[in-house]
């Protein structure tokens, strides 16, 4: 072999070994037994803290643009995505519309391919920030209605359609969790899980009755696309109530489920049973509290669960990152003044926690 041609092939096994490289150090987000891990071989486990970035899931449903503040048709910028970096986070949850997605129902360049898009680019603009991403069904609606609000559990109509399409457009990224209802509520856990028939009512104004798609049809909705993404589920109660999880828990082949648990001080406290039943169920699966806050403009709630959560690895992100008219620390709440990231008050027990925590483990 000629010194030259040495020269090539030990370039070729460097650059061989250098891509290999590269590919092991790639995010794959994961469960492994009772916790979210990353990185190669067993991983590293990861515990989520973050915030809640709300606007995606209704500015685009009201004609307003993708997020209400405060840029309607732009995504956040370098400085607002710095100013969550500045409390310690390392996700974001991302809260999105059924119709807009699947353009229903929506005014011309805010729903489909355009809304699409921009959820898209924001995810992209996230990951780049080092930053774990959760999407989230947060409003839906059947048949011809419209998506304006939380209805008791997602519809047949387009509920699965909806994570289908979510789910081949993310199916290869593995910085990502898929959060299959926001809260269901006012059902059982057999509807939770099989799905059932709601009837009608008058929540949030009058509703007509409809079938509404269980757990299980939405995790099979997502596997159908061979994407492997580890999925949240919400319990009963506003996803409040975890009792029934672990006896309720749908067949996923990748064995990738999560439980998900919100609570808010002065609105819905997790007291003694609650937090019983939390670890009762993280015990089997990885927690994550997607929504956590407290709506009397203090942090003494947030004082108390927050160490609960950290005693036992459990994830929390905050409710939420937006300020403007009707974003307060009661009224959202709103952990945020502004987006140069100034907490409200019950904001600023949830930045000094994560701050004396310091950076969470990212791979």
């Amino acid at each position: 072999m000629s010194a030259r041609r040495g020269w090539a092939l030990g370039c070729v096994v460097l650059l061989a070994c250098w891509l290999l490289a590269a590919a092991t150090a790639q995010a794959n987000l994961r469960v492994r037994g009772n916790q979210l891990v990353d990185g190669p071989g067993a991983g590293h486990a990861v515990q989520l803290r973050g915030v809640n970035r709300s606007g995606l899931e209704y500015a685009c449903i009201q004609g307003n643009g993708f997020f209400e503040n405060p840029h309607p048709y732009q995504l956040d910028t370098p400085a607002m995505i710095a100013a969550m970096k500045s409390w310690d986070i390392n996700a974001v949850r991302v809260p999105l519309n059924e119709d807009c997605w699947l353009g229903l129902h929506t005014r011309r360049g805010l729903g489909g391919a355009p809304y699409r898009r921009i959820v898209q680019r924001y995810v992209a603009t996230l990951h780049r920030a080092g930053l774990y991403v959760i999407l989230d069904l947060h409003w839906a609606a059947p048949g011809s209605m419209t998506s304006l609000n939380i209805i008791r559990m997602p519809d047949a109509d387009h509920a699965p359609a909806f994570w289908r399409s979510v789910a081949a457009t993310f199916k290869h990224d593995h910085e990502l969790i898929f959060d299959l209802y926001n809260e269901p509520h006012d059902i059982g856990w057999s509807c939770w899980l099989r799905g059932c028939r709601i009837p009608a009512n008058r929540e949030y104004g009058p509703k007509p009755a409809y079938r509404a798609a269980g757990m299980q049809q939405l995790v099979d909705a997502v596997r159908s696309t061979g994407a492997r993404q580890p999925l949240m589920l919400g319990g009963l109660s506003w996803s409040l109530d975890l009792s029934g999880w672990v006896t309720h828990v749908p067949h996923d082949p990748d064995h990738q489920l999560l439980a998900s648990e919100h609570n808010y001080g002065g609105l819905a406290p997790c007291m003694s049973g609650c937090q019983a039943a939390i670890l009762a169920t993280h015990r089997h699966y990885p927690v994550v509290i997607g929504e956590l806050g407290e709506t009397d403009c203090a942090h003494g709630y947030l004082d108390a669960m927050l160490p609960f959560a950290d005693a036992h690895r459990i994830s929390y992100l905050g409710w939420a990152w937006d300020a403007g008219q009707y974003w307060t620390c009661r009224g959202g709440p709103s952990l945020i003044e502004n987006y140069a990231g100034v907490p409200t008050g019950f904001g600023v027990g949830f930045r000094d926690h994560l701050l004396a925590l310091g950076v969470p483990f990212r791979p």
